[in-house]
């Protein structure tokens, strides 16, 4: 088992990919796979998904301090380049490129960013002032600098389970015209229902047993969906409120390109459509996001 190439900088990428590219036949194509490591099996869905597609595959390394809030601990996020580098080789990855925080603001903090707007003020936005700016002005750097030199597709996959983030960074790739394709990949569940993050880590095993309850609440109102029932929010809601190691942030219901509520009530009459329940809880200290797709 080869493991990928491991880059630093953005010269080294840019010579990578244009080897890699000139060995393929016909119109090639670029998959890149933006992460901060620390890398699970919902990662390597992502790279998997991207070696489908692909005939070269780039995956980021990057913990990007942008995205770090005062209150959050940006010297605690798990950096474990070794184990990401193992996982990468079974999953296919060509080049991995893992640059210092100089490679990617060489000029310190960056004076002009992405705005994530109304858009990002919300839900996760509203819990982390400044979050999704953060996040957008390095997904417009990291797409920049993965782009292929010469005639190739050019596609990014995201996970499904960070929502918020694929509604917004598909919004940016359109209205600011990006030359890249945004896919979006299932969210990877452990055989008890729990989304995999790199945060469960931090879980004591009472706390994880009690996270399950998040995926147990959206499975709920799935089945409901699914039934073209009316949506129980309120039982939802009740079930995360019936355990004490949970302090539910929201649980919402909404329109899965705008994030706006439904445009009927969901609550009194049938479901119809499609639309995103999204939730989000501090288990002990730590605080997960989890979402499911209804009418689908």
């Amino acid at each position: 088992m080869t493991r990928p190439q491991l880059v630093t900088t953005q010269a080294e990428l840019k010579d990578a990919t244009a080897g890699l590219l000139a060995g393929a036949s016909g119109r090639p194509s670029v998959g890149l796979v933006l992460t901060m490591g620390a890398l699970h099996a919902g990662h390597a869905a992502l790279v998997r998904a991207a070696r489908e597609a692909s005939d070269v595959v780039v995956v980021s390394i990057f913990v990007n301090p942008l995205q770090f809030g005062e209150a959050e601990d940006l010297d605690r996020y798990p950096r474990t380049l070794e184990a990401d580098l193992d996982l990468l080789a079974e999953c296919g990855a060509d080049v991995v490129f893992a640059p210092s925080v100089e490679e990617v603001y060489p000029n310190g903090a960056p004076g002009i960013r992405i705005t994530a707007g109304d858009l990002g003020a919300k839900f996760e936005g509203a819990s982390r002032p400044g979050h999704f700016d953060g996040a957008l002005t390095v997904v417009a750097k990291l797409l920049h600098l993965g782009l292929p030199v010469g005639a190739a597709d050019y596609r990014t996959f995201f996970g499904q389970k960070d929502a918020q983030q694929l509604v917004l960074v598909k919004r940016m790739v359109a209205d600011l015209n990006f030359p890249v394709q945004v896919v979006g990949v299932p969210i990877v569940r452990d055989d008890d229902g729990l989304a995999l993050s790199s945060r469960n880590r931090f879980l004591s095993e009472a706390e994880r047993d009690a996270a399950l309850v998040l995926s147990r609440s959206l499975e709920y109102l799935r089945r409901q969906a699914d039934r073209h029932e009316a949506l129980d929010v309120d039982g939802a809601l009740a079930m995360i409120d019936s355990v004490p190691l949970v302090q539910l942030d929201y649980l919402e219901v909404v329109d899965p390109n705008t994030l706006e509520p439904l445009a009927f009530n969901c609550r009194e009459t049938p479901f119809t459509g499609e639309a995103l329940a999204l939730v989000a809880a501090k288990v002990g200290p730590v605080r997960l996001i989890d979402n499911v797709q209804l009418g689908y």
